[in-house]
């Protein structure tokens, strides 16, 4: 029995390092494409549709600013034969400050809506990168990296792509399921 009891040991002890290594056999070196995740993200659609919105409103108040200026310059034009020179130049400097400050209020819309873009896109970056970071922790990933088509991963297998996983949490967890 002491004969047989050695060799079942050594198999027994194969067993229990080969079982480690296949069940632990997972790539702690994984990545997500961060650029479909924000294109799939179902809140990056809503968040989108709604800075679009924004950003319509404000342009088309611009654009009905310009449109009133032009309109008076027209008026001008056709008017100003007729206007004395004093008066021609009171309306020439009125028109100049009322480009500028058009101007200086289409600068100020263009900076608005930038920061507003600037805001929603970190919003859904945030959300990106605090699922990713859950979602690593749960799943046992060392490290996840993020992969965005600028060559900062070169070749990965297959297997190491979670991008489809993460998303289909990313929009479960959006949608409150």
């Amino acid at each position: 029995m002491n004969k047989l009891a050695l060799p079942i040991a050594i198999i027994a002890l194969i067993a229990s390092i080969s079982s480690f290594f296949v069940l632990n056999s997972k790539s702690d070196l994984v990545y997500v494409d961060v650029n479909k995740l924000i294109e799939g993200y179902k809140r990056t659609k809503v968040e989108r549709d709604a800075f679009s919105k924004k950003a319509d409103v404000l342009k088309a108040n611009v654009d009905s600013l310009i449109t009133n200026w032009q309109n008076e310059l027209k008026n001008y034009e056709k008017e100003r034969s007729s206007m004395s020179k004093k008066e021609l130049g009171l309306k020439q400097e009125l028109l100049g400050n009322k480009q500028q400050q058009l101007n200086n209020y289409q600068q100020a819309i263009q900076k608005q809506i930038q920061e507003e873009d600037k805001k929603m896109t970190q919003t859904v970056v945030n959300d990106i990168n605090g699922y990713v970071k859950e979602y690593g922790k749960q799943n046992g990933y060392r490290v996840i990296f993020g992969a965005g088509g600028n060559g900062n991963i070169m070749y990965a297998e297959d297997g190491a792509d979670l991008t489809n996983e993460v998303l289909t949490g990313l929009n479960k967890q959006y949608e409150g399921k």
